[in-house]
């Protein structure tokens, strides 16, 4: 088997850190819609379970947080991001992960869900669209998005699972696509942005 017909490794970024927060029961129902792909080998980065420092000096505690975190990222052929929606933006932590970072999202699709109240967590995606976009990652034009998140769940379950499953589906076809191109293109020649 050549790597490009390999199933494409995918790390789920679980965005949000805060105490008493509603990413895993998103990121559970979205590992479901990975995990039942031949064509994805998901794999999770939980923010929360990161400790990155907040400020950029080299110290040996800053290394050790990103001997155990910047692995999973540079094995990654491709990115789903799970993000709330804070005061119209994405979360510090997720910030933070990001930011540490630079060549492990270079020539990678990054593909975005978000959650939240009236909005979806909408807001948060563009905002993240613009950083990406700056780290030479390709975001994908279509998401998935819950809105009134909180209402849409019961004991983990989607109520009506029939729109965000199609919504996941394109979604992640198109990943998958994106991903599959971009690998090919990095095993023939390293980007060079």
């Amino acid at each position: 088997m050549q790597i490009t017909e390999a199933p494409l490794a995918v790390t789920l970024v679980v965005g949000s850190n805060r105490h008493g927060r509603f990413g895993p029961v998103v990121a559970d129902w979205l590992l479901d819609r990975m995990r039942d792909r031949d064509d994805l080998a998901p794999d999770v980065l939980d923010v929360a379970e990161t400790d990155l420092p907040t400020t950029f000096a080299p110290t040996a505690e800053a290394r050790a947080a990103l001997s155990a975190v910047t692995p999973k990222l540079a094995a990654a052929d491709a990115f789903v991001v799970l993000t709330p929606e804070y005061n119209h933006s994405y979360p510090a932590g997720l910030k933070n992960l990001i930011d540490w970072h630079f060549t492990e999202w270079r020539a990678k699709p990054v593909a975005l869900v978000s959650y939240g109240g009236l909005s979806g967590g909408l807001r948060a995606v563009e905002h993240l669209r613009q950083v990406f976009a700056e780290l030479h990652a390709v975001t994908l034009r279509d998401t998935v998005s819950f809105h009134n998140a909180g209402t849409s769940f019961e004991e983990g379950r989607l109520k009506d699972p029939t729109a965000a499953d199609a919504a996941a589906k394109v979604m992640l076809d198109q990943l998958v696509w994106w991903g599959l191109g971009l690998r090919e293109a990095r095993e023939k020649r390293a980007y060079s942005g």
